[in-house]
Order: structure tokens, then sequence, then C-alpha cells
């Protein structure tokens, strides 16, 4: 750092990573600056190479910002006598991870208050760019703060308690806006040194004069203000507005009052369920006992990574919730000669039907692309020739023949990719892939009805949870919630790491607490960043920039907790709007008919309807046992010629 002052000099300050391939946690060690030069103030966070940190010495589990899910290249783990565990920290550092700012630039940063972990940071510029956390494992954030404050003013938001803004005095734009709005005889520059001195002499006389431009102009004398028709105002207000209700018992007289949500409780999740628990609700036949137990406590939860193989299967249809051993057993073979008839029927299409089969050829040009791309950082997919992705590429042609109105549209293959890897079954994957488009399928229509109704149902949520942020975004062109367009589209994907995405889905496939609960979801990560988009002052662009910077850096067990709060308070809610009920499928007194959900059941005391049950229009609720040997099939495949692995075009 020549030529450079160094103001602040703090180590062991560390970014998290994940893992991928073991959920494991990858600690990048270095140290934080801020240095002057040339009358430029610079904060910048530089790695140290080749360090190694033993993480037994203070708990991981806290509430950590997931930054990325593929900082694995260089990744080692090694283990010494005096140590559990040691990570290495030189995983292979990515673009994202620079962190170099002047402080001009800086927006604001988040500090939220330790949770039993380290604290630590993030850094948001104006331009919209969002830094990865910085972790003080040896404390010094405040002191860090405490020298920013000699050089920029700073303030807690009102919003969020862990959200601090950058506050600017520009006495130059103060005499601008002085000098455009002619308010004052004075020259600005004079005034402005005498508005610091004596603010409320010095503006009391000049301001009053936009009171009196308004009165001269925008207030016509003896004029009446034009009203609407009460039974318009009505039907404007009741229409427009979840929450508003509109009274005209009293004659002259219109009563508009806005529902009450009661306050929103803080929501702690339980352990996922583990091996020992889930033997627990099998009997001697394999036979589910409770089924409403079982999807609270997944729903609460989650579930341990070492028995979704087999939860999976039953949240997703394949399995029947009452379904026994043996009856799993026999029918899995039909599933299985179902499926390869199925991929023989594509294989089987000579060069010559293709070229008159343009349907057929355009989706398959379309999965040769999208495969090639799809989650190739996971160690699952990554590497050349890699013997998954034919068989990624050979379930999604043959989804193809299994759906021949859907067909395939980009954004599947990422909602594939996850149930690939923890299945590695080729037949329990694509069964259990088409049992989650039953889901989610209306995304994927080409008119996108379903994703227009999902974003109007999702602004309607927000009206009544939040409407001062709401209008927010609509006075800033973003009232129409298509940044969220992705996060629904393939139900968070690409928002959070790996195994952060496959706790979320099998908290969701429950089809509790209610109906919609991914907009609920929605709900709560724009909550969770709300502070940051109002006290910025994002407009559209920014916004949308923000947003997409969330990749891979939303905090799940956030969402989750925020989620759950957000639908309990709905569901305290005594006098709920009806269009609200009908997104959360809360059925109104006197109506149960043309309900999408089977039952309801109770945690915590707070009420939950089962969306969607396994049992009910089983097409696709499969029966079987997980066999981790090859299927065999009675359908013979044409082998390719020469080649050991089936080869896709492209590939």
């Amino acid at each position: 750092m020549a030529n450079e002052k160094i103001l602040y000099e703090r180590d062991s300050v560390f970014i998290h990573t994940i893992y991928e391939a073991g959920n494991e946690d990858v600690l990048i060690g270095g140290v934080l600056y801020i240095t002057e030069k040339g009358g430029e103030v610079i904060v910048e966070w530089k790695p140290i190479d080749e360090m190694k940190y033993d993480v037994s010495k203070k708990s991981t589990d806290q509430d950590w910002a997931v930054i990325d899910a593929v900082g694995y290249k260089n990744y080692t783990r090694t283990t010494s006598n005096n140590s559990d565990t040691a990570v290495s920290l030189n995983p292979g550092l990515k673009p994202s991870h620079n962190v170099k700012f002047n402080i001009k630039d800086l927006q604001s940063f988040k500090r939220p208050v330790p949770k039993g972990g380290w604290c630590y940071m993030i850094f948001i510029l104006k331009n919209g760019t969002k830094y990865p956390a910085l972790h003080f494992h040896e404390g010094g954030s405040k002191t860090f703060m405490k020298k920013l404050k000699e050089y920029i003013h700073i303030r807690k938001s009102t919003h969020d308690s862990s959200l601090f803004l950058i506050k600017e005095d520009d006495p130059g734009a103060l005499s601008k806006s002085f000098d455009e709005l002619h308010l004052f005889k004075e020259s600005s520059s004079d005034l402005t040194k005498k508005f610091f001195k004596t603010p409320y002499d010095s503006t009391l006389s000049g301001f009053s004069k936009v009171t009196n431009f308004l009165k001269d102009v925008l207030l016509v004398e003896n004029a009446q203000p034009k009203q609407r028709p009460k039974e318009e105002l009505a039907d404007i207000l009741s229409e427009d507005l979840p929450g508003v209700e509109v009274s005209q018992q009293e004659p002259g007289f219109e009563v508009v009052t806005r529902t009450q949500l009661p306050e929103r409780k803080e929501v702690k999740r339980d352990k996922p369920l583990d091996m020992d628990q889930w033997k627990a609700h099998l009997n001697n036949d394999g036979m589910i006992v409770n089924i409403d137990k079982l999807k609270a406590e997944i729903f609460r939860g989650g579930v341990e990574p070492s028995i979704r193989m087999e939860v999976w299967k039953f949240l997703l249809g394949y399995y029947k919730w009452d379904s026994t051993f043996k009856s799993r057993q026999e029918e899995r073979k039909t599933k299985v000669d179902d499926y390869f008839r199925m991929k023989l029927q594509w294989k089987s299409i000579s060069a010559e039907q293709e070229k008159r089969f343009g349907v057929m050829k355009e989706r398959k040009n379309l999965i040769d692309k999208d495969v090639l791309r799809t989650d190739r950082t996971n160690p699952f997919y990554a590497g050349e020739n890699n013997p998954n992705l034919v068989v990624l590429y050979d379930m999604l042609m043959t989804y193809c023949m299994y759906n021949f109105d859907l067909g395939y549209v980009q954004g599947m293959s990422d909602l594939l990719a996850p149930i690939h890897v923890v299945m590695e079954n080729e037949v329990d994957a694509f069964w259990c892939f088409a049992g989650f488009l039953e889901l989610v399928h209306l995304n994927f229509e080409m008119d996108q009805e379903g994703m227009k109704k999902q974003l109007a149902q999702l602004h309607t949520l927000l009206k009544l949870l939040d409407f001062e942020l709401l209008n927010y975004l609509e006075n800033h062109e973003s009232g129409n919630m298509y940044f969220c367009f992705r996060w629904l589209l393939i139900w968070f994907k690409r928002e959070f790491s790996f195994p952060d995405i496959m706790r979320l889905w099998e908290v969701m496939w429950t089809g509790l607490p209610c109906c919609n609960y991914h907009l609920i979801i929605c709900c709560a990560i724009i909550d969770l960043e709300r502070g940051v988009l109002m006290d910025s002052d994002f407009g559209f662009t920014d916004i949308l920039r923000h947003i997409n910077d969330l990749s891979y850096k939303i905090s799940q067990q956030d969402t989750l907790n925020k989620a759950e709060a957000i639908y309990k308070q709905l569901s305290e809610c005594k006098n709920l709007p009806q269009t609200v009920r009908e997104i959360i499928c809360k059925e109104s007194d006197q109506s149960g008919k043309g309900s999408t959900h089977s039952s309801t059941l109770k945690i915590n005391g707070t009420e939950l309807a089962d969306c969607h049950n396994g049992d009910a229009n089983s097409e696709n609720s499969f029966t079987g046992m997980a066999i981790s040997s090859p299927d065999d099939s009675s359908i013979e495949l044409i082998p390719d010629d020469g080649n050991e692995l089936p080869v896709y075009a492209g590939y």
C-alpha cells in the first residue's frame, strides 16, 4: 500500500460461502482496511492466501448471509489432533469477493445484532452493488463504524434497526435549490450560511411564498371540489384496496376503515425430521401412521439430507401416503417400464422423422442448450463428459413425451437438477420431477396467465401487509411486481444456495400452512429488504439490480421464519378481506365448496390448510421403494453405436 495512509486495519475478517457437495462451510480469511490516498478514503478487504481456521472454536450455527454456492475449486478439509475440523481458506476467489469502494459511493450498510455468532456487515453502494457479508471473527465492527463516522454521516434506518444509511450534507445542492425556486432576495450562497445558523428565521418568510403560490394557482376562489359519485367511490375502494371497507349507512357520510392486522409475532423453527422420527411414523407394513403430523413436522423443520431420497417421494406424489412396503415395490416396477417406454419413443425417432417434427426438434435444441448451463458449478454436474448431464438430458426429453402439451420450457431444468442430485436415480428423479411440475405447470404455459395471476395476487397480499411499501414501489414503477418474476417461475431456485433451496422446497411441498404459500415467502423476502429499498430511495432500475444481486445471498432461515410469522398474522386477523382469504384458501364461514385443500391441522395453535394431498387426483401419485441398484426394464432401448453412454447433439 505504497503512498497510502492506513486509517484502520483489522484481520480475521472472513467471507463465508458454501461447499455444495457436502453442504459444508468455506471461510475465506482476509484483512479489512480503511486507507486514504490523494484525499480519497477507500474501504478494501484483501484475502490472505493459505490461511486455516479452526471452526470448532466457535459455533457455526448462526444467521450467516449466504454469499455464494460455488467457491469450492481449491477446497480441502483437514483434521488435526488439536481440533475437530479445519477448513481451508483458499477456495478460489471470484469477482464477487473483491470488496473495494470509495466511501463517497457508499449508500448504506447492514450490521445485524449478533445472535450467538459473529457480527457481520454488508455494504451497498449507490449504484446498487451489494458486496458479500464480511464477518468479524475477533470483533472490531464497532471500531470500524466509529472510524467511518469521521468521514461520513451515518444514521440508523427507521424501518430496519440493522440498516445504517449514509446521509450527505450538501450546501451546494441546497443553494442551487433556493436559486431555482427564487424564494429569496439574498444570494443563495449568503443565505445558505445564514440557513445553517438560524434555519427557522431565515426560511420562514421565504417558504411562505410557496404556500401563497399554491393558493393562487391551485385553489380557485369559492370553487367546490369535484367529487366522484358515492357508488363509484365505493366500487373503486372495495375493488382496489383489500382490507378497506366502505360504509354508507348514514346519509351524507362515508366511513372508510382499513383492516387492522394483529401484531406480527416472531417464529422459531424446529429441527429437521431425522431418521428416528421418520421410522416412528411407519407401522410394520411401512404405512405412514399420522400423515398430518408428519407433514407438520416437515413444514416446521424440513428433512435431514440422509432421508430426503425417501421422504421427497411422498411429498412429490411418487408414493401414495397410504402405501405399504409391498405395494410400493410392486407399483414401482410398473413405473420403471412406463418411463423406459416413453424414453424409447423419442430415442427411436429417425433423422428423417425429426425433419418433419418441428416441435420436437425445437424442444430438443432448447434442452441441448439448457442442460449445458444448468448448475455446472455443482460437483454433481461439473466437468466435461459428465454422465449425469446425459441423464439430465434424457429425463427432460422423456418429459416431452410424457406431457406433449407442455413439452419443455426454459427453467424446467432448474427444477429437475436438485431432485436428480438427491435421488441419484433416473427413474425416481423423473417421476418426482413430474410430480413437481403438477404443482407449478401453470408457470410454464405459453399464455403466461398463471404468472400474471400470481403477480396480481402478490400485489394484493402486499397491499394488505405493507401498504406504505407497495405505495413506494408503485411510485417507482415497480408496482407490477415484475422483479419477483424469477422467484415465482422456478420457485426461488436461483435465489438460494443448493442446500437452502432443498430445505425451502421440501417445506413448500407439504402444502402447508395454506395455498400459495410461495407468495407469502415472496412477501417475506421483500419485507427483509424493505429498509434497503425505501431508505436507499431506489428507483426502478436500482430495485431490479438490487433484487437480482440478492441471488444466493438470502437467508433461508430468516425467510422461513418471516413467512410463517406473516401467515400467522393473517390467520389471526378476524376480518380478513375476501380477496386475501381466497388467495390463501382460507374459506369463508358459509362456503367450503371448491376448496383446493383436503384437510386442516394445527401447529402451535394455528390452523393450517393442507393445500395439496398426495392421495387426491393421483394420476401422478406413484408407489414403490427406493432401489439403489440400476433399474431393469422389459423395454429394450436402442443403443447408440460406438458409445457407452447415450450422446445428444451439442454435448
